[in-house]
């Protein structure tokens, strides 16, 4: 075992003999190591690795694991760190809470399998790595590379922690598909402007890597905190609740739908979702949530997985590559649309990668500046809470707050309904809300829908009245309104007739059925209608103006703007709420 002295000790022969604690510039994937150092290498290093986690709550596809367990005889410390932050921790509702919490607790007992442990902390994390470095000579840090431009204050003062000291400090892409840095290198040091843009670049660059070997962690030796630790810094036992870090129901718990968080629950869920991917590529289609979407059936989305890193990107993109190719036996070239959504994700990171500013108006050289207006009375609230008096809104609001997810396709919805479609509210307000209650919400990828959905960064625009409706959306995707009654229960017995339009029930409709608009429920908040046809004319004049605007992000075609939206080339009859 290695020499322990205390940090004082430790610190202070360092200092002694050399007068300097040691700065050693850094780079991504490997920014320094310490047997290559002249004057470092005359030391014995007593050792030690950290895998530090933040996104990437897996073992699978994990080169930053393999990287920090390559030195067996190196004690290693799995760590994640509770500094307010990490994994959008800093407004956060309970789902998302109990979500990362539950995948945390995953990875720990994986650990304990094999006589270790994850070790959850709370402070900051360079003050924790600073403190192993004084107990053990920690040698280097390994991470997940976090691309988006806030966390790069957190990662900065990591890097700056191991350079003073000495501590290799090494990076690694497995969150995407590809480094959105070699995307906007290889396209001419610029985001690709257009989806089909990215698509071309990212063809020049080649397909993303495999997924990595998994790591064998029965020859792992393990590290120990030492007794200082549960002094100076809160560490837990075991995985917390949400109350234990301040996050609390606001409602009562009446989830219909469970989301479990953790790797091997992911890894579950992928195969499950690869069987219904199986039998539509038998079919000879792809996409099997797209055109009929299942708004009442357990879902089997994974972007919560992918979100957290409980699942690899990099290996569910290749799953269903390797299907779909053993389905068509090479009859069918595969392509970026069988994995779509993925694509999406990989486009919107690399957007938001040097742009501080992406995820508002303000400063936000791909956004335009839409004159939304402000928040009336108590309109904005009622959005949040599904009290609009438009059923399907109302729904799909109610369902976020209490199980954490929504369909694509009813998110476009709201998300119309809240910006262009009908309040003509800024798109950052639900960006906020969703980032709290969405359990998939990235960052980059929330901010970048709802600039999408809002055209606040596209200047191709659809008709307002044509998108997104809040009542025919509901009709097409669910005509029974089960939807509706599962999530606004004052409408169970309203008839289904009038279950996405009970303004339309006369009295004595109402009446039977238990619930008269003003008193069981509210009446719609506006006339979508005049918001339609107002908003239309906003809209046009949008247009007018950007004919003469700069190059900027927008779609690539018409039928792009369509798939995106899930609109369909159906006559779209004007609604009246009155």
């Amino acid at each position: 075992m290695p020499l322990k002295l205390t940090s004082q000790q430790f610190t202070r022969s360092r200092l002694n003999r050399f007068g300097f604690s040691f700065g050693i510039e850094l780079s991504r994937n490997s920014c320094f190591e310490p047997s290559r150092h002249p004057v470092l290498n005359s030391v014995k290093m007593l050792g030690g690795s950290i895998l530090w986690f933040r996104h990437g709550l897996r073992l699978h596809d994990n080169p930053a694991l393999r990287n920090a367990v390559n030195d067996r005889s190196m004690p290693f410390f799995p760590i994640f760190v509770f500094d307010g932050e990490t994994a959008g921790t800093k407004v956060v509702g309970y789902n998302r809470m109990r979500y990362l919490l539950e995948a945390l607790n995953d990875l720990d007992n994986q650990f304990r399998q094999y006589g270790g442990r994850l070790h959850m902390i709370k402070g900051k994390p360079a003050d924790v790595f600073r403190r192993l470095w004084e107990e053990f000579g920690i040698s280097k840090v390994s991470f997940e590379q976090d691309c988006e431009p806030i966390w790069r204050d957190r990662d900065e003062s990591v890097r700056a922690t191991c350079k003073e000291v000495g501590v290799g400090c090494y990076e690694f892409v497995s969150h995407t598909l590809w480094d959105p840095d070699t995307v906007i290198r290889v396209n001419g040091g610029i985001p690709p402007l257009t989806y089909q843009m990215f698509l071309h670049t990212v063809a020049i660059i080649g397909d993303p890597p495999r997924p990595v070997d998994d790591v064998d962690l029965g020859l792992i030796n393990f590290g120990v905190l030492p007794d200082s630790f549960y002094k100076e810094f809160e560490v837990f036992d075991k995985a917390p609740k949400p109350e234990d870090l301040g996050v609390f129901l606001e409602n009562e718990d009446i989830r219909m739908i469970r989301w479990v968080g953790g790797e091997r629950a992911a890894l579950a869920q992928m195969e499950q979702r690869l069987a219904v991917e199986h039998e539509t590529f038998c079919k000879g289609s792809y996409l099997p949530t797209h055109g009929s979407p299942d708004l009442l059936g357990p879902p089997i989305s994974l972007s919560p997985a992918l979100r957290f890193g409980c699942l690899s990107v990099r290996k569910f993109y290749w799953s269903l590559q390797d299907l779909f190719q053993r389905v068509h036996q090479g009859r069918l070239s595969s392509s970026q649309f069988i994995a779509g959504q993925l694509i999406w994700r990989e486009y919107f990171y690399t957007m938001s990668v040097n742009n501080s500013s992406y995820a508002q108006m303000e400063g936000n050289p791909i956004c335009l500046d839409v004159p939304w207006r402000q928040p009336q009375a108590d309109e904005l609230q009622r959005w949040k809470e599904g009290r609009t008096g438009f059923p399907f809104i109302d729904a799909a609001m109610r369902q976020l707050r209490t199980e954490g997810w929504l369909h694509h396709a009813v998110r476009n919805t709201v998300a119309s309904f809240l910006t262009r479609g009908t309040l003509w509210l800024s798109w950052e307000h639900g960006l906020k809300h969703f980032l709290k209650y969405l359990l998939d919400a990235d960052w980059s990828v929330c901010a970048g829908n709802w600039m999408w959905v809002s055209s606040s960064a596209f200047e191709a625009l659809l008709d307002s009245g044509e998108c997104a409706c809040p009542v025919r959306l509901g009709q097409r995707l669910e005509p029974s309104g089960q939807y509706v009654r599962r999530y606004v229960p004052e409408l169970t017995n309203m008839p289904d007739k009038y279950i996405y339009e009970p303004w339309k029930a006369p009295m004595e409709v109402q009446q039977r059925a238990g619930c008269v608009l003003g008193r069981d429920y509210p009446p719609p908040i506006v006339d979508h209608l005049e918001a339609a046809v107002r908003n239309r004319s906003a809209m046009q004049e949008l247009r007018r103006i950007l004919d003469k605007a700069q190059p900027h992000c927008c779609p690539s075609s018409e039928e792009e703007i369509r798939q995106f939206m899930w609109l369909q080339d159906v006559p779209q009859p004007d609604v009246a709420t009155s």
